[in-house]
């Protein structure tokens, strides 16, 4: 047995915390580019992204703002005749298609990763279809928390989504994030990147090599991998739960860690860290090799 961990190698102690999906005045959004950026940084991020739809904040556009010491990563939200598609990173335009495929492929070859938005938005839960997940390829992810989704038919969470997903074999990350609208709603939900450089393109690799984790509010202290075991520490939970193939509960421990011996049989682990109220941390999946 191996067990991949996207953690491997990272330094515990230099994790920066941001958010990918918000929105200005330059889409619907109700406040300046400035003081939303402003917001992020005053929320204790150390990068952000402006997801305007359609509309892509370059790296030069983001040079007429402070950017009150952020990582400030080019991107969009590619939302027209489809689901909604999360432009992290890349250089150029890519113009909205209805054939998805086209334009995580054309996200790919820019240099960027794409992130599948709130799947589970709407009254049946159907923005995105499972099947449409199913059948594109080459995107890094899917939001398994968006908080705006909150606030408006649907569910923010899609792990059930994410869960069915790992267990056909697909490699795919978790991400969280705010969806902000407006100023009340930046801060409820983060990823935590480790990154080697501290620059844009240092945090798109850590987030496409998974090395992060996503959260509405508790800390991942370390995750430690030895032969057969993962050990995951998080300070601020009150229960941690590991969970397998098919969404199977392998192993739950109240308190602030867990130390699981990974069962044969199972094709990935991820980790639930449960806080108190609504504030969680997941952690990206570990593949188990055989």
């Amino acid at each position: 047995m191996r067990i991949a961990d996207p953690y491997a190698g990272v330094d515990w102690s230099a994790g920066l915390r941001g958010n990918l999906h918000c929105h200005s005045q330059q889409s619907d959004g109700s406040a300046p580019p400035q003081e939303v950026i402003a917001a992020y940084a005053a929320a204790g991020h150390g990068f952000m992204m402006l997801s305007d739809h359609d509309t892509l904040t370059t790296a030069e556009r983001y040079r007429q703002w402070d950017a009150n010491g952020l990582v400030l990563l080019p991107g969009s939200e590619i939302t027209r005749d489809g689901p909604h598609v999360l432009r992290v990173g890349g250089e150029g335009e890519i113009a909205p298609d209805e054939d998805r495929q086209r334009v995580i492929d054309a996200i790919d070859a820019a240099g960027g990763l794409a992130v599948m938005n709130h799947p589970n938005w709407f009254a049946e839960h159907d923005h995105c279809p499972q099947d449409t997940l199913v059948a594109l390829r080459g995107y890094a992810g899917i939001e398994i928390y968006n908080a705006v989704i909150a606030e408006l038919e649907g569910s923010p969470y899609a792990l059930d989504r994410w869960d069915r997903l790992l267990s056909r074999g697909r490699r795919l990350w978790g991400f969280a994030n705010d969806d902000a609208h407006h100023l009340r709603q930046v801060g409820q939900a983060w990823n935590v990147a480790f990154p080697r450089t501290r620059d844009a393109g240092g945090v798109v690799a850590a987030l496409r090599d998974g090395r992060f984790y996503a959260s509405t509010g508790v800390t991942i202290e370390r995750i430690t991998v030895a032969d057969d075991a993962i050990e995951i520490v998080a300070p601020d939970a009150e229960r941690i739960v590991a969970t397998g193939v098919h969404s199977k509960r392998l192993a739950m421990a109240d308190g602030d860690r867990l130390r699981l011996s990974v069962p044969d049989g199972t094709a990935y682990v991820r980790f639930e860290c449960w806080g108190r109220g609504e504030r969680f941390a997941w952690s990206q999946p570990f593949f188990i090799e055989r």
